[in-house]
């Protein structure tokens, strides 16, 4: 049997969750990764052996972490670390590399930071849930992507109620309700002229307290993340689609199509017509 299985994700055409790559190691003994910083979102389940993380915190000061089998951990965006696998007991792993507008989101309801990488399940159950589903797609990596994405949905969701099951059986916090309902408002109004003080109406709450949980939450702005969403909507349309500029324009929201040249520039650092000149989509 081979000791390593990984494969690259073909398509990321996907905006809420997106694959990158992923893979399953029977680890030498001592063997290491890093020091090294990832653009995306990182998660390692052990399945048996034992192993040291060493990965910075939000002071940038480098922590140590001893991670053994049924436990796993997460690498955030840019987070400094490196792993090594135990000489004596080496590391069996799965893992996979993903990111999407929520899953900043979904880590903090599960409880997870880079201040606190480890995953400690509270379930058994869906601890095996979870690890089944990332082999699942670590030894299928040749299926197609929505395929792939309705798996490492299945991770996502064993994953968050294995942490955190005792926690949602309580309802959740009052904040993570209202950014549901905001991130929710904006993925169904993103095309209409809808503005910050819109979704903060939506959720009930004064637009200053909304701005301030909203970034707590998610890391960006209400204004940065609709912006985000609606240049991600319209960086799909361009390379999927054959619309206009001025139809992809009022399809996010906008009714001049130059303000919202201006805005995909000021995201992509080109014109839209130049973005899908460079970005065709061939398959």
């Amino acid at each position: 049997m081979k000791d390593l299985l990984f494969s690259v994700f073909p398509n990321e055409n996907f905006i809420d969750l997106s694959l990158y790559q992923f893979g399953w190691e029977r680890c030498k003994p001592s063997h290491a990764f890093g020091p090294a910083a990832r653009t995306h979102y990182l998660f390692h389940y052990v399945i048996s052996g034992t192993g040291i993380l060493h990965a910075d915190d939000s002071e940038g000061t480098t922590r140590t972490y001893s991670v053994k089998s049924g436990q796993g951990f997460m690498i955030f965006p840019n987070q400094i670390n490196m792993y090594i696998a135990d000489k004596n007991l080496p590391w069996e792993y799965v893992w996979i590399e993903f990111d999407g507008l929520r899953i900043k989101e979904t880590l903090e309801i599960a409880g997870l930071s880079v201040n606190s990488p480890i995953y400690h399940a509270s379930s058994h159950i869906l601890r095996e849930e979870m690890m089944n589903e990332m082999l699942y797609i670590a030894q299928h990596g040749d299926m197609s992507p929505f395929h792939l994405i309705g798996h490492m949905y299945l991770v996502l969701d064993a994953l968050t109620r294995s942490i955190s099951s005792i926690r949602l059986k309580k309802g959740g916090r009052l904040r993570d309700f209202y950014i549901h309902e905001a991130i929710n408002f904006i993925e169904q109004n993103f095309h209409n002229d809808i503005s910050v003080e819109d979704i903060a109406d939506h959720c009930g709450l004064n637009r200053s307290y909304f701005g301030k949980i909203f970034k707590e939450s998610i890391g960006r702005t209400p204004q940065e993340f609709l912006l985000n969403y609606r240049m991600t909507k319209a960086s799909e349309l361009l390379k999927l689609t054959k619309l206009s500029i001025g139809d992809i324009s009022s399809a996010v929201g906008y009714d001049n199509p130059l303000h919202f040249s201006r805005a995909f520039k000021n995201v992509y650092g080109v014109s839209p017509r130049i973005w899908r000149n460079d970005n065709l989509y061939s398959g």
